[in-house]
């Protein structure tokens, strides 16, 4: 089995081995995936460690790895929490962006290969996230006003299941890629009056598919994306967009991820108003 890490800010995740090919995800820096299959010199069929999306990458865009590397990087890594933020090696800088890796970060370094980088932006390792409802949604908001765009991920454009699923995963929970596929995660809450900041909410369409998912900010509001990462108006219905005058998506159902815990928000808070020694303040 071969392994390979993203070594760019954002790659794209193909349906087929073509440029023009319909982008289905993204990588950000420090994913790490399992090669499949090599076509050629150009592109590399992958198994995406985090969500298990299989696709086709150009093979000048990943970079191969050694099996004790791949471990090395899967088990010792930091988010990075601003939404964009250079890191620099000595004759070169390189753009990294909310929910990126640095694998092997040390609190102020990091390395890949044979390349050193300094990374002065906010970062967090991943045993020092405690998620909460309230983590979530600073999370969610620092991507307010991102485009869509279709099968990606990153605060330079994203879809719908992209958000939701990079903003649980900085937070310690994982999701799959699709909408229709994280529908079948979590406790399901049968009215929207009962939802909670941090649930999700799935939309169908006129066919009863799965096809869009928010965040519920509260009872009638949601965060999603509608052109860009905003949010809209929320009831039993859907979504209600009040620029446009109407009803954007129908509700299907709202699900639960986050276990109940009273003092979640509190310990949280005062967590991340601490400054560790080996992180930056998370807000």
């Amino acid at each position: 089995m071969a392994y390979g890490i993203c070594p760019l800010s954002a790659v794209a995740v193909r349906n087929t081995s073509t440029d023009s090919s319909e982008m289905i995800s993204q990588l950000l820096f420090g994913e790490l995936v399992e090669v499949l299959e090599v076509k050629g010199h150009s592109w590399l069929k992958v198994h995406c460690l985090d969500d298990n999306c299989v696709g086709w990458v150009a093979a000048n865009q990943l970079k191969l790895i050694t099996p004790g590397e791949w471990e090395a990087y899967r088990n010792h890594y930091a988010w990075v929490l601003d939404y964009v933020q250079a890191a620099m090696s000595d004759d070169h800088y390189l753009p990294l962006t909310l929910g990126a890796r640095l694998p092997g970060f040390d609190g102020m370094r990091f390395s890949l290969g044979e390349a050193s980088y300094s990374f002065s932006g906010q970062a967090v390792f991943p045993k020092d996230i405690h998620p909460s409802a309230e983590l979530l949604l600073k999370i969610a908001r620092r991507y307010l006003n991102t485009p869509y765009i279709a099968g990606g991920k990153s605060p330079l454009g994203m879809d719908a299941s992209g958000l939701t699923q990079i903003v649980y995963r900085i937070a310690g929970i994982q999701l799959p890629r699709e909408a229709d596929q994280q529908v079948f995660l979590g406790e399901t809450i049968d009215f929207v009056e009962q939802s909670k900041p941090g649930d999700l909410a799935f939309f169908e369409n006129r066919l009863g598919k799965i096809t869009h998912v928010g965040i519920v900010v509260n009872p009638s509001e949601v965060l999603h994306v509608f052109g860009r990462v905003c949010i809209d108006g929320l009831d039993h219905y859907g979504v209600y967009n009040r620029e446009a005058g109407r009803y954007l998506y129908k509700l299907r159902v709202i699900k639960r991820l986050l276990k109940s815990a009273p003092t979640a928000a509190k310990t949280t808070e005062s967590q991340a108003s601490t400054v560790y020694s080996n992180q930056f303040e998370l807000f």
